[in-house]
């Protein structure tokens, strides 16, 4: 038997570990940048639909102001009339059974 004189062995395994803890950091790391880029689109979404409703509130306040303000003109109108109608004149019911 004659003895052969190897080569070193070369050190892959641990390199395609690396590679591969590499490559799974670097999915991690897309997948978090993923996550935040739609959590930010959300947030953004929320904002502006926030904005959309306040102006909403806002519009409808000052609609609800100016028709109150409406029903108070309407309402002395009404009484007008009424105080200057004669058919809305109190009567005497007493003198009206005899």
């Amino acid at each position: 038997h004659r003895s052969r004189i190897r080569p070193p062995k070369v050190e892959r395994p641990h390199s395609t570990m690396m590679n591969a803890d590499m490559d799974a950091v670097e999915a991690e790391n897309q997948v978090e940048l993923e996550e935040k880029t739609r959590l930010i689109n959300q947030v953004l979404e929320l904002q502006h639909t926030l904005e959309d409703l306040s102006a909403r509130v806002d519009a409808v306040k000052e609609e609800n102001l100016k028709l109150k303000s409406e029903n108070q003109v309407l309402g002395q109108y009404i009484e007008n009339l009424m105080s200057a109608s004669s058919v809305f004149q109190t009567t005497d019911t007493k003198s009206k059974r005899k």
